[in-house]
């Protein structure tokens, strides 16, 4: 049965990850930008082997990652908190704004996640470097 709605006419974005432009993030990752929304934007960050990102922290947007493939490790840090992860596919992380973080790929194989930021990123200016544990190679 069809579906009325008053709502204006809306276009749904898709978008498949070979389609996306790649760019650097401030940590130095590679970022396939994906689709985004009002409420957020989606991006496949990837680590080549055995790299560490650098730290950095971000000043206004939450994100949660899911690991797609690698494996390696993920330092997270706020005011009351700070721990390493063993990160590799299957597991989802929370990053919340304000929360220092750095990860790195400990395999052969690149270090893969699909990252969800709340609201959109805005830009570069919205992560700023931190002292992390690991020297960066990014």
């Amino acid at each position: 049965m069809p579906v009325s709605s008053n709502e204006p006419h809306m276009t749904f974005a898709t978008l498949h990850p070979d389609d996306a432009p790649e760019v650097i993030a401030p940590d130095g990752s590679a970022v396939r930008v994906l689709v985004r929304s009002a409420g957020g934007s989606m991006a496949r960050f990837s680590l080549p082997p055995f790299a560490v990102s650098r730290a950095v922290v971000h000043r206004t947007v939450d994100e949660v990652w899911y690991f797609l493939s690698g494996h390696g490790r993920m330092w997270l840090r706020n005011n009351h908190h700070e721990t390493i992860v063993a990160v590799a596919a299957g597991l989802s992380v929370a990053i919340p704004a304000g929360t220092a973080f750095q990860f790195r790929s400990d395999s052969a194989q690149p270090l893969q996640a699909v990252g969800v930021t709340m609201p959109p990123w805005p830009g570069d200016d919205e992560a700023d470097a931190v002292q992390g544990p690991w020297p960066a190679t990014q």
